[in-house]
């Protein structure tokens, strides 16, 4: 029997941030996969539906780890960053900064560097954000706005990477660079879960390839 949670220790809400585009090629990947290595597996000859098989089941976890598996987390207290085949949990008082170049990165004190996978930086709608900002500023005769896209300023028009970035500046400011009370402490975890299948089927398809 589990005791239950002390009334005076705190909870926090998690944000969470994915690419949609990412989720949405990813289910129709898989769709296609499965459809083309099911008809394999169901109308194939001899040795073909165990290709078949063998390729689903490294193609499905990888195409899952790129895809579906990104995501970021963060309260106030941590941010988890669940990468294809890493899970990275850091305090905020770990976290130096969280930058969007031409990927979306965090980086810690001590100089290591994590990519956030789940938030894609597309420069397309970079050039568009700063496009409709200098469109605003022209508009504007006292200067009000900047023709600068500026990750900081959430205010202001910007690319769904820099806003999710400028949301997680926020965060981190906000707690500080003291540990919140019940925070986790900074651990990796590998993602056996999706490299082992895909390490099996890989093993799989060149055993049958070797042996035809």
């Amino acid at each position: 029997m589990t005791s239950p949670t002390p009334a005076d220790e705190p909870t926090y809400a998690d944000r969470t941030f994915r690419s949609p585009a990412g989720l949405a090629g990813g289910v129709l990947l898989l769709v296609l996969v499965c459809g083309i290595g099911g008809d394999a597996v169901l109308r194939g000859d001899g040795r073909v539906p165990w290709m078949a098989l063998a390729g689903m089941l490294t193609a499905v976890p990888v195409i899952v780890a790129f895809t579906l598996r990104p995501l970021v987390a963060a309260n106030d207290a941590r941010i988890r960053i669940r990468n294809p085949f890493r899970t990275i949990t850091l305090p905020w008082s770990d976290v130096a900064d969280v930058r969007a170049g031409y990927s979306s990165e965090l980086f810690t004190h001590d100089g290591t560097k994590f990519q956030l996978w789940a938030v894609p930086v597309s420069l397309r709608q970079r050039k568009k954000a700063a496009r409709q900002q200098s469109r605003q500023a022209l508009d504007d005769p006292y200067r009000r706005t900047s023709t600068i896209a500026d990750v900081r300023n959430t205010k202001a028009r910007t690319a769904a990477a820099d806003q999710t970035v400028a949301d997680l500046r926020e965060l981190s400011e906000r707690a500080g660079d003291k540990p919140a009370p019940g925070a986790p402490t900074a651990s990796v975890r590998w993602a056996y879960e999706v490299i082992a299948p895909a390490v099996v089927g890989a093993v799989l398809l060149v055993v049958l390839g070797a042996t035809a």
